[in-house]
């Protein structure tokens, strides 16, 4: 029998929708290919009883998506999003080696990082993130469409940002789609604060992005290139080709410019500063009201910085394979080589300083005065070297739910109209039933009812957000 093939495309004129949705028929198999245009996306098979119902399931799926607004399209006329990365550059450093105690091998160039107590994330251009202890061992593995830009924390929650233009929530079992950023913004990298998104891109633009996935404002700075944004409760903080601009949270007016010798290339944030990194070799401070403090003096182009709590030290790797450590003043305390390639990012956690590098390394370094002092006298710890395992099943995004009837566990939230938009309330005795919930997008459904695993409010008030596994509840 001859297979029926349908192949509908949504991209919306706003740029936020950019997806394909295939149903291939073959007498009682049916086969549903979707995902961003340009890529691969995912593929699940199901055969049926007989043909007539599989003909009727098909049907029924492609009428769903024509009622979302789907439409019937050419296969390749869109293209792809574009993806700009910043220059791989990693030339090799003259210094002596740094104190590594470990060195995790992802596989391909790594720009995501983050650390806490308990676990040590990295994620690579290749889409994949590993989550490892404070010993190196691996214990999770995750798989995104497409490379991983950043990985950054709110609160309880951790999101990793992705050159197919969405931001994962990883707090679940299986990643789900928090933020879908528009087609045309070629986004340079992410940061996230209160459930408030903030995008920098190739032209210098900075957008803010609401708990309900749309856009608050976008402004455009005075430069190119915007690799840094840092957000906290009082505005966001936009590095770019012509120096570091504040903007005001809520509406995006412009609070202060200063202007920094070289473009910048990275971006930290403490309580009352903002450290930015530049091409001209060096890292420089600024308060949070704008005033131009101490500037690091490095030997190359500033790749990335961070420092210890409240910049006690401040810590920048450049683009020749070398980590530096200054105090607060700007003295350059020592000099190292990375062992493993350029630190595109790193952070600093109770004297370990940890990069992820341009050969694809998470490497964690033992920066405590007396590790640093025996390094720079030549004696080095054994590195333990550490192998991506294969072995690992990787969990990988999907808007498919588990159902369940049990509802003894976790928070009843339900899927409404309101306009022509979807929106999720909680049902569940306790709660403000006026407020919305920051959920998926593309898991509602009108009428629909879920089981989440824990719903927090926002500390901003006014809202909720959705915490860890959503199952789809069911009656029996």
């Amino acid at each position: 029998m001859a297979e029926e093939k349908t192949y509908l495309e949504l991209s919306e004129s706003d740029g936020v929708s950019h997806k394909f949705y295939e149903v291939i028929i073959k007498d009682t198999e049916v086969s549903i290919r979707y995902g961003r245009i340009g890529d691969k996306g995912q593929t699940q098979v199901k055969t049926y009883p007989t043909a007539e119902k599989a003909k009727a399931e098909a049907t029924k799926k492609i009428n769903e998506k024509l009622k979302k607004g789907y439409e019937q399209a050419v296969m390749g006329v869109r293209q792809k999003r574009a993806v700009t990365r910043r220059e791989i550059k990693s030339d090799r450093s003259t210094a002596s080696p740094s104190p590594v105690l470990w060195k995790f091998a992802s596989g391909s160039a790594a720009f995501g990082i983050f650390i806490d107590k308990n676990r040590c994330w990295v994620g690579n251009q290749a889409g994949q993130i590993f989550a490892l202890n404070n010993t190196g061992q691996v214990i999770n593995q995750l798989r995104l469409p497409d490379g991983v830009k950043c990985i950054v924390a709110d609160e309880g929650w951790l999101y990793a940002g992705c050159d197919d233009g969405k931001v994962y929530d990883l707090t679940g079992k299986i990643p789900r789609i928090a933020y879908e950023i528009a087609d045309n913004v070629d986004i340079f990298w992410l940061d996230i604060k209160d459930a408030i998104l903030g995008v920098s891109d190739l032209e210098g633009n900075i957008t803010t992005i609401n708990h309900e996935d749309e856009s608050q404002w976008t402004k455009k700075s005075s430069g190119k290139y915007g690799w840094m944004v840092r957000c906290d409760e009082i505005g966001v903080y936009h590095g770019h080709s012509e120096g570091v601009t504040m903007y005001d949270w809520e509406d995006g007016k412009k609070i202060w410019h200063q202007k920094t010798r070289g473009e910048v290339l990275f971006g930290w944030q403490e309580e009352a500063m903002v450290y930015a990194s530049t091409s001209q070799n060096l890292v420089c401070a600024f308060t949070k009201k704008g005033e131009a403090k101490t500037i690091y003096h490095c030997d190359a182009a500033v790749y990335s910085c961070a420092t210890a709590e409240d910049g006690k030290y401040v810590f920048a790797g450049d683009n020749c394979s070398s980590i530096y450590c200054f105090n607060e003043k700007g003295d350059r305390l020592w000099k190292l080589a990375t062992g493993c390639g350029s630190a595109f990012s790193m952070q600093f956690l109770d004297d370990r300083l940890y990069i992820v590098t341009t050969d694809g390394s998470l490497a964690c370094i033992d920066a405590s005065e007396s590790a640093i002092n025996a390094a720079q006298a030549g004696t080095l710890p054994q590195t333990v070297n550490i192998k991506a395992p294969a072995a690992i099943p990787a969990a990988i995004p999907s808007n498919t739910l588990e159902t369940t009837s049990n509802t003894t566990q976790g928070v009843i939230v339900e899927c409404f109209k309101e306009g022509s938009n979807l929106r999720i309330r909680v049902v569940s005795p306790g709660y403000n039933s006026n407020w919305k919930v920051q959920f998926p997008k593309d898991i509602r459904q009108e009428g629909a009812r879920y089981l989440v695993e824990e719903v927090r409010e926002s500390s901003r008030g006014g809202f909720y957000r959705a915490f860890g596994d959503i199952k789809k509840l069911v009656t029996r």
